[in-house]
């Protein structure tokens, strides 16, 4: 009887059967590598809002700098000269003024007070009439001639300083120039006339030193 359809039931000439190890085995780096891809877009996704707004902002545009025109240039330069030379020529100007206000009105105060001794030298005249002063004996008569000229002396220093007096009598009343000391009814006189003055006044240069004490005159 042939043996070559027997099963050869040598157990080193059969095959080992398949196990689920020997299945075949599946490349985890391409799947970790698709895993890694997966999560990058998500982290890109978590950048802070102001980082993408830098990223989206557009980038300034340097402007460049502006041919200058050299005529322009010096025409404003002309201009910037002569605007200077016109605030030195005011400078100077007001340098003068001051001078000038100091020389002029720098003796106000001691004028002032020299007005003062003018007045009480004029009482003192004014206080003997004419006709009294015949009876008076010459050292007297003296002493009053002494006192006239050194009033008129004084008022004529003055003068030469820029102190005039203020003697409105007849003329309107000025609140710049004049105090009103009384008002007067019934004299005749238009309203607002002056009709006596009390007490002269002074000017220094062009500004008032002292206002005349006046009498007005007043309708009714």
């Amino acid at each position: 009887m042939s043996h070559e359809n027997e099963t050869d039931t040598n157990p080193e000439n059969q095959e080992a059967p398949k196990t689920e190890t020997d299945a075949p085995k599946t490349d985890t780096s391409q799947i970790e590598a698709s895993h890694e891809n997966t999560e990058e877009p998500s982290k890109s996704e978590e950048q802070p809002a102001e980082e993408k707004s830098l990223e989206e902002a557009p980038a300034e545009v340097v402007e460049e700098p502006e041919e200058i025109d050299p005529e322009q240039q010096i025409a404003e330069l002309n201009e910037k000269m002569l605007r200077l030379a016109a605030e030195l020529e005011n400078t100077r100007r007001r340098a003068e003024r001051d001078k000038s206000d100091a020389l002029r009105y720098g003796v106000t105060g001691f004028a002032r007070d020299m007005v003062s001794v003018g007045d009480n030298l004029t009482r003192a005249l004014n206080a003997i009439e004419e006709t009294d002063r015949e009876g008076l004996s010459d050292n007297m008569v003296n002493l009053l001639e002494g006192v006239g000229a050194t009033q008129r002396d004084l008022m004529a220093a003055l003068q030469r300083n820029g102190v005039k007096p203020i003697a409105p009598e007849g003329e309107k009343f000025d609140p710049n120039f004049h105090e009103a000391m009384y008002e007067a009814p019934g004299t005749g006189q238009d309203s607002g006339t002056i009709i006596e003055v009390v007490e002269i006044g002074y000017m220094i240069g062009d500004r008032l030193l002292r206002a005349a004490k006046v009498g007005v005159a007043k309708d009714g």
